[in-house]
């Protein structure tokens, strides 16, 4: 059996990866690490999300770069924040024996003025999505000039949001002799064109099956009671913004129901069936083909047709019984060279429905959980963010109305008026989901074992949260997601307020109103120390080292520095 040793990684990643739990390499990171190490050739390697493809060229590429130098020599790209956010922790998690390394995630939606001052520092490496990183190569901060190795992960993903000009862009920015790595789970014909243009004489990978063309698709499923179907197709929809999608339903009833109930709810939907007349069928179809409406409930009969190249999903309401009914329907997404998501919403009785449409069509089906109320908000305001950040400004004609606008608004701070202007768009969004229960999704792990989870009391499943992993110590920091706050922003933290040797960072855990995270213990009172009187967005920092019988939750939703503990000296204060 091969070990990572053998494919040659260093002794300092040797540790890191151990540390993490790595035994033995996966199948794309035997074919990969080996050639970015030691290849000439540019790799472009086909595999899906989940076959360790972050490691297969994390590793090779920490390992290639001079730490003696605080320049760019390595950049990822990723087409969201959440994969970006989700790489740059995964290579500091590798790194962490590695001193004097420096990775920057560098996204839409977050601070641009930190992630300046953050390059003017320094950095190695840099994983961004493609926007972004535009931006701070247009504003002149972003130097791309000694970058040796390009990766561009999902980009097949990338290009079906719209990225391929700014990749491309980017791309004239790096040097000719630079290697490029470019991981797709398929290869439509516009990442085999980009592959053509920049990649010199290119060594395809695979990992399992080469996906093309109608196979552009992944599918998902989401196991909920029969009774919360509605709900759950309700989250689906908040959580994809910039959906586009074609709801299937089996009766002419169930379509208009539907239909009527997302409208009811809010929603720009329509209903196409039999029993709209030819004239009501066309208008319906033009509102969706021109996105007027962005929600098309229909039956499999109806829907014949309709064609539109560009449908971001396709949702099941439940499974057909005819397999061939279920792929002509996820066929009508991933079309034109583009990705596409076929969802199914099931209950427990169509479990077995959906093993055979597995077996027919050689397709295995992710598992994922509704969306919770938290996680789609998060979701939705970032989307406006993005918006906002992307608009188009027509300056010769606002500007003459700015003077009256800005005098209207100037007791107005800038979090106040950013504030009011995403309760202005979601103010729906937020009162709906204010006391929203997370949906009762059937647990599918054996009973015995869900018992023994469940029967668990929450006051221990909480101080397991609290407790540090062995040789760590666990630290409180009373910001969570409510704040913006992620793991990145806690890195970076760290990075910009501690001096001398480098913090490594274990277990993080990120809540709504605070945050813990692992650090060794004899790193503990200079981080707490570090942390504490800094400001994130206006709101005061505290922390302190958790006390594994402390309800945080409770505490975290006080003002800072009221009612909670303090340290001095390494000993606790009494409440104030």
């Amino acid at each position: 059996m091969t070990t990572f040793k053998e494919l040659g990684v260093s002794d300092d990643l040797l540790r890191g990866i151990a540390d993490m739990g790595f035994e033995t390499p996966m199948p794309v990171q035997e074919k990969v690490i080996p050639e970015l190490l030691s290849g000439d050739r540019d790799l472009v390697a086909l595999a899906q999300t989940g076959t360790g493809k972050t490691a297969a060229f994390g590793l090779p590429l920490i390992q290639r770069v001079d730490t003696s130098r605080r320049v760019p020599q390595a950049l990822i790209l990723a087409p969201t924040r959440e994969l970006c956010l989700q790489i740059a922790g995964d290579l500091a998690d590798f790194s962490k024996y590695i001193d004097g390394l420096v990775v920057l995630p560098v996204y839409g939606g977050s601070s641009i003025e930190s992630q300046i001052k953050a390059l003017r520092q320094g950095v190695q490496i840099i994983v961004a999505t493609p926007g972004r990183l535009i931006d701070l190569i247009n504003r002149g901060v972003v130097n791309l000039a000694d970058v040796h190795t390009v990766v561009l992960d999902e980009a097949d993903e990338m290009l079906n949001m719209g990225f391929v000009d700014s990749i491309n862009d980017i791309l004239g920015h790096v040097p000719d002799d630079r290697k490029m790595l470019m991981f797709s789970a398929t290869m439509p014909a516009e990442v085999a064109r980009i592959a053509k243009r920049f990649m010199k004489d290119a060594k395809e990978i695979v990992v399992g099956t080469r996906n093309e063309g109608a196979k552009n698709v992944r599918h998902i499923y989401y196991m909920v009671n029969a009774r919360d179907k509605y709900l759950a197709l309700k989250r689906i929809v908040d959580y994809s913004p910039n959906i586009y999608a074609i709801i299937f339903c089996r009766t002419r009833r169930d379509t208009q129901e539907i239909a009527d109930n997302l409208i009811r709810d809010g929603y720009n939907a329509e209903a196409l069936h039999g029993d709209l007349s030819q004239q009501q069928r066309d208008i319906v179809m033009k509102k969706f083909r021109d996105r007027v409406v962005p929600l098309l409930v229909a039956t499999d009969v109806a829907a014949r047709g309709l064609d539109v190249d560009d449908l971001t999903h396709v949702i099941n309401y439940g499974l057909p019984e005819d397999t061939a009914v279920y792929t002509h329907r996820s066929g009508r997404t991933g079309r034109a060279g583009k990705t596409g998501v076929s969802v199914a919403i099931i209950h427990s009785r169509e479990k077995g429905r959906l093993r055979e449409i597995e077996r027919i069509i050689g397709k295995t089906f992710e598992r994922k959980e509704v969306p919770t109320p938290e996680q789609i908000i998060e979701k939705q305001l970032y989307s406006l963010a993005d918006r906002i950040e992307k608009v188009e400004v027509n300056d010769a004609e606002i500007d003459r109305y700015m003077p009256g606008v800005l005098r209207k608004l100037s007791w107005l701070t800038t979090e106040d008026l950013v504030r009011r202007v995403f309760s202005l768009e979601f103010n729906r969004l937020l009162d709906y989901y204010k006391d929203a229960p997370n949906i009762d999704f059937i647990d599918e792990k054996p009973r015995k074992e869900r018992k023994e989870k469940e029967s668990r009391p929450r006051s221990d499943k909480e101080k397991d949260r609290r407790t540090a992993e062995r040789g760590m110590a666990r630290i409180y920091v009373n910001l969570g997601k409510s704040d913006g706050f992620f793991a990145g922003n806690l890195i970076d933290m760290l990075n910009r307020n501690i001096s001398g040797p480098r913090i490594d960072v274990g277990r993080i855990d990120l809540l709504l109103s605070y945050s813990l995270f692992d650090v060794r213990k004899g790193d503990a009172h200079r981080v707490v120390s570090a942390l504490k009187g800094l400001e994130f967005f206006g709101k005061k920092v505290y922390s302190e080292i958790a006390d594994p019988d402390r309800n945080y939750a409770a505490s975290s939703s006080r003002k800072a520095g009221k009612g909670a503990k303090g340290t001095k000296g390494g000993k606790k204060q009494k409440d104030v």
